[in-house]
C-alpha cells in the first residue's frame, strides 16, 4: 500500500501542486480586486452625513433626511433609509427594519471574504504537500542506488545521478515558497477587508441611533395623542381642546 502511494506521488510529482497554487492565486487576486472596488464605491464622508442627518431630524424634515441619505452611496445610508421608511410605525418598527437591513448589508460586505481567509490559512499546507512530494521523489532517487559495481560492470554503476535528486529537492522548495506567496497577500487582504466591514457596521450603528433617538424623543407621545383623537373621532365624539391637552399632559407625565 505504501509503495503504491509512493509510486503515485512520485509519478505525479509536485508540478500539479504548483498549477493548483497558480489557479488559486489568480482567483484570490480577482476576489481582492472585486472587494476593493465594492468598498471604494460605497465610500462616503460619514461624519458629515451624520451631522446633516441630525440637523434635518432636529428641524423635523424627515423627507429631507431621507433624500440626503438616498444621495449617499454608502451602506450606512441604506440601512438608515430602511428605518425612515418604517418611522411612521414607531421607533421599535424602525429599529427592527434597520436591524434587517444591517444584516443584509453585512452579508453583502462579507461576501467572498471566507475564500480569502480559507486560502490564507491553507495555502502554506498545500505548498507543504508539494514539498513532501518533492522530498519523497528525492529519496526515491536515492533508493535507486545500486550496490557495489560487479566485475565487468560499467564504471559508475553504483552511483546516483545528482541531477534527479536536486530536481526533486528544488521542486519541494519552490512549492513551499509558492504556498507562502499565495497565503501572505490573502491573509493581509482578509484582515484589511474585515477591518473595513467592522468600521462600516460601527458607522451604521451610530447613524441608526441618531434616527432612533429622534423617533423616541418626538414620536411616542405624539403618536399616542393622535391615536386617542382618531379613536374618539371614529365614535362620533369631538374631543375638546382641553381634553386633548389633558391627554397630552398625561402622556408626558
Amino acid at each position: 500500500m505504501i509503495e503504491r502511494v509512493k509510486s503515485a506521488m512520485v509519478g505525479l510529482g509536485a508540478g500539479w501542486v504548483l498549477i493548483l497554487m497558480l489557479v488559486l492565486s489568480v482567483v484570490s487576486l480577482a476576489v481582492m480586486l472585486e472587494r476593493f472596488w465594492l468598498y471604494w464605491s460605497l465610500r462616503d464622508d460619514i461624519p458629515t452625513l451624520m451631522r446633516d442627518l441630525g440637523r434635518l431630524l432636529r428641524s423635523g424634515d424627515l423627507d429631507g433626511a431621507r433624500k440626503r441619505l438616498e444621495a449617499s452611496p454608502s451602506a450606512e445610508a441604506a440601512v438608515v433609509i430602511a428605518g425612515i421608511v418604517e418611522a411612521g410605525m414607531g421607533s421599535e418598527a424602525a429599529e427592527e427594519a434597520m436591524l434587517g437591513a444591517s444584516a443584509l448589508q453585512r452579508q453583502k460586505l462579507e461576501k467572498r471574504l471566507t475564500f480569502l481567509g480559507t486560502l490564507g490559512n491553507n495555502a502554506p499546507f498545500i505548498g507543504l504537500l508539494g514539498t513532501v512530494i518533492g522530498i519523497v521523489g528525492a529519496f526515491d532517487e536515492l533508493g535507486k542506488q545500486k550496490g557495489p559495481a560487479a566485475a565487468g560492470a560499467a564504471p559508475g554503476a553504483g552511483t546516483v545521478a545528482p541531477e534527479a535528486v536536486m530536481t526533486n529537492i528544488s521542486e519541494a522548495l519552490v512549492a513551499t515558497a509558492v504556498g507562502l506567496l499565495v497565503a501572505i497577500p490573502a491573509v493581509a487582504a482578509f484582515n484589511w477587508f474585515q477591518r473595513i466591514v467592522k468600521a462600516t457596521l460601527a458607522n451604521t450603528d451610530a447613524l441608526s441611533h441618531v434616527l432612533l433617538a429622534h423617533l423616541k424623543a418626538t414620536g411616542a407621545g405624539t403618536a399616542d395623542v393622535e391615536s386617542a383623537i382618531e379613536t374618539a373621532a371614529s365614535r362620533g365624539d369631538r374631543p375638546s381642546k382641553a381634553g386633548a391637552r389633558a391627554a397630552k399632559d398625561a402622556d408626558d407625565n
